[in-house]
């Protein structure tokens, strides 16, 4: 059966594209594990011109395996800039090497980003954000889904009505919309009732996204918008049990054994979940440090969500080993 990516009665959860965090090792996990349709890649920045193939490959490994993680989830490449005409080669490129699917970032906030005009920057020119999803979808085969990413706006909320109609007027197949500002970060609470709103004006698929921590936020958030396609992020790293106990919300058989909901931060749990991280991570990373940095990370994430109580006996490890 061929994959359907997000179409309008079909239920998808997807795994946020988050940078520096979710990365090749990271999909590769998560993904094993189950629960997420499909993935999205961390940005690649397009700024000063069309990039070789092989940093694509670096990238997105995943290219060389039919756009799959070892799970076989598929994986969505997500383009990040300005310039209409670098960003359509960009795509199209993307697409020779093997991309099923482009998702452009109108959504990063982070400020070196937004200073070369890329990310959450673009919000603040809808005409712009329009001819860039135009320019892209046009540079791919129409059975190649283009998606956006946006925010809310860059300061003021109510922008999410104009950016949103422009990407669908640009030919978006689909939109990810985080339900915060640029300027809000971010900070808690999320507004999802403005994705509501979206989905309401539009008829397009809507993906909705941000602050999903708990299987409560989440009936919140599918109350308040009305959606039926989700993006989990940091929620799913906090806690690994999180999607499976999304997808039993949403009607999803889950036959495997998973751990149980909620997630209680026990080593007996985390142990060997961060073990498989480590032998994921060990053919394709920069080096046994860069793998405990890695660990680290991840679960001081955790820790700031939910007290992990042997974070500190963790912080003081510097090998695998010790690990």
């Amino acid at each position: 059966m061929e994959f359907s990516w997000i179409l309008p009665g079909q239920p998808a959860l997807v795994l946020a594209p988050m940078e520096g965090v979710t990365d090749v090792s990271m999909r590769s996990l998560l993904t094993e594990r189950g629960g997420f349709h499909f993935c999205v890649s961390e940005f690649l920045r397009i700024s000063h011109g069309l990039l070789p193939p092989q940093v694509y490959y670096e990238h997105v490994p995943e290219l060389h395996h039919g756009s799959k993680t070892p799970a076989g989830t598929p994986i969505q490449i997500q383009l990040l800039g300005g310039d209409e005409e670098k960003m359509a080669l960009s795509a199209f490129r993307a697409y020779e090497l093997g991309a099923l699917a482009i998702d452009l970032n109108f959504g990063c906030p982070a400020r070196l980003v937004n200073r070369n005009d890329g990310g959450a920057s673009l919000l603040r020119y809808p005409d712009r954000l329009r001819r860039i999803v135009s320019a892209v979808r046009k540079s791919v085969p129409s059975h190649i889904p283009v998606s956006a990413k946006l925010r809310l706006g860059w300061e003021s909320m109510d922008d999410i009505f104009v950016n949103a109609e422009q990407a669908v007027l640009g030919g978006a197949s689909w939109l990810t919309i985080h339900a915060r500002t640029k300027s809000q970060g971010y900070s808690p609470p999320a507004y999802w009732k403005y994705i509501g709103e979206v989905r309401r004006r539009l008829e397009i698929p809507i993906v909705a996204n941000g602050e999903i921590w708990t299987v409560e936020d989440f009936l919140k958030c599918e109350e308040e918008t009305g959606c039926e396609h989700f993006m989990l992020g940091r929620g799913a790293l906090a806690d690994p049990s999180l999607v499976h106990e999304v997808r039993r919300q949403l009607g999803f058989a889950v036959t495997e054994k998973r751990d149980a909901y909620p997630f209680q931060n026990h080593l007996e749990q985390w142990g060997p979940i961060l073990t498989r991280f480590a032998e994921i991570a060990a053919p394709v990373s920069k080096g046994p440090q860069y793998t405990v940095r890695r660990i680290k990370q991840w679960i001081k994430f955790a820790h700031l969500r939910k007290p992990v109580p042997w974070f500190d006996a963790l912080k003081r490890a510097n090998e695998i080993e010790e690990l």
